[in-house]
C-alpha cells in the first residue's frame, strides 16, 4: 500500500494557482500518485438571495444570468489552465476515478456547489489537500478553502508557496509544541519524513505547551527509523512565528510541518498568533493538520 495515492487541489482561478499545481505535481512524482484537480463551479441561483429587497424580477434574473455567465467564464479559464499545465509538464492526464495509471497522473472534474463544502467533501477521501497560497490576490474564496479543510477535512492540508518549488520534502522541520495539533501534523508527514534527506524538530521553550517535549518527538522518529536533530528557537521581538521562520532558514528547509490554531480560529485572526504568521509570510511549503 502507497504513503499517498491520491492527493486533491482545489483551482479557482488564482494567481497562485501555478505554484501549487507545480507542487503538487512534485509530490505526485515522488508517491507515484494521482492529482485530482477540481473547480467548484458556483450555482447562480444562490445570487438571489443576496440582491435584496427593492428589486423586480427581471432585475434579479439579469443578474443571475449575469453570474452564470461569469462562472462559466472562470471555469473555462481554470480548465486551460490545468491543460496546459498538463502540455507543459507531461503528466498523464486520466479520469478522476479510481483506479489510476502506473506513476504520477493527474485529472481535472468541474463540481457545482460551493467549494468550502465540495473541496472539504472531497478532501476527506483524499491522502492530503494542496491549497494555493491564500494572499492568492483578492480572492479571498481561497483562505475560506483553506480553513474549511484545515477544521473539517480529517486530513492533512499543504499550502503551496508564492512560487513553484522546485523541490521539496528533502530538508524538513517540524514544528512542535506538545499539543494535539502537531501530533497531527507529525503524523501526517510521516511519508516526506521518511524520505527527507534531513530532519529537525524545532521548538521554542516559550511557546511549548503541555505535552511530549521536542527530544521526545526524536525518540518518535527514530522507532519509525527518521533520524532528527532537535533545535530550540526564541522568538523575535515576542513574535514566536517569526522566529519560526527564521530557524526554518537557517536550516534550509524546503518544507515544514506544524499543527494549526491550537488558539482558536477566531483569537488568532484578529490578535495573530503563530498559524496566521506562517500562512502570511512562510516562501516554503507547509504541511498544517487540525
Amino acid at each position: 500500500m502507497k504513503d499517498i495515492q491520491k492527493i486533491l487541489i482545489p483551482l479557482n482561478g488564482t494567481p497562485n494557482a501555478d505554484a501549487a499545481l507545480a507542487t503538487g505535481l512534485i509530490f505526485a512524482q515522488q508517491f507515484d500518485a494521482h492529482l485530482q484537480a477540481v473547480h467548484v463551479q458556483a450555482d447562480s441561483r444562490e445570487v438571489a438571495p443576496l440582491a435584496g429587497e427593492g428589486l423586480s424580477g427581471a432585475m434579479v434574473e439579469e443578474m443571475m444570468s449575469a453570474a452564470e455567465r461569469e462562472s462559466a467564464r472562470r471555469a473555462q479559464g481554470v480548465r486551460a489552465r490545468f491543460e496546459d499545465f498538463a502540455t507543459t509538464t507531461g503528466v498523464v492526464v486520466c479520469g478522476h476515478a479510481a483506479p489510476y495509471p502506473a506513476g504520477a497522473s493527474a485529472s481535472f472534474q468541474i463540481l457545482p456547489g460551493a467549494e468550502h463544502d465540495m473541496v472539504t467533501w472531497r478532501a476527506r477521501l483524499s491522502d492530503m489537500t494542496i491549497v494555493p497560497h491564500p494572499d492568492s490576490g483578492d480572492e479571498v474564496s481561497s483562505s475560506e478553502t483553506l480553513h474549511a479543510v484545515l477544521f473539517d477535512s480529517g486530513r492533512p492540508v499543504i499550502i503551496a508557496p508564492r512560487r513553484a518549488p522546485t523541490h521539496a520534502g528533502r530538508r524538513i522541520c517540524v514544528a512542535w509544541n506538545g499539543t494535539a495539533e502537531s501530533a497531527a501534523a507529525l503524523s501526517g508527514a510521516l511519508p516526506w519524513l521518511a524520505r527527507a534527506e534531513a530532519v529537525r524538530v524545532l521548538f521554542s521553550p516559550s511557546y511549548q505547551r503541555r505535552g511530549p517535549e521536542g527530544l521526545e518527538v526524536t525518540e518518535y522518529l527514530r522507532a519509525h527509523d527518521i533520524p532528527a536533530d532537535v533545535v530550540p528557537f526564541a522568538p523575535i521581538n515576542g513574535d514566536v512565528g517569526a522566529g519560526l521562520l527564521t530557524a526554518v532558514t537557517e536550516f534550509g528547509a524546503d518544507m515544514m510541518c506544524m499543527g494549526a490554531y491550537s488558539h482558536s480560529r477566531l483569537r488568532q485572526l484578529i490578535l495573530g498568533g503563530v498559524t496566521r504568521h506562517v500562512l502570511e509570510k512562510a516562501e516554503i511549503t507547509v504541511l498544517m493538520s487540525r
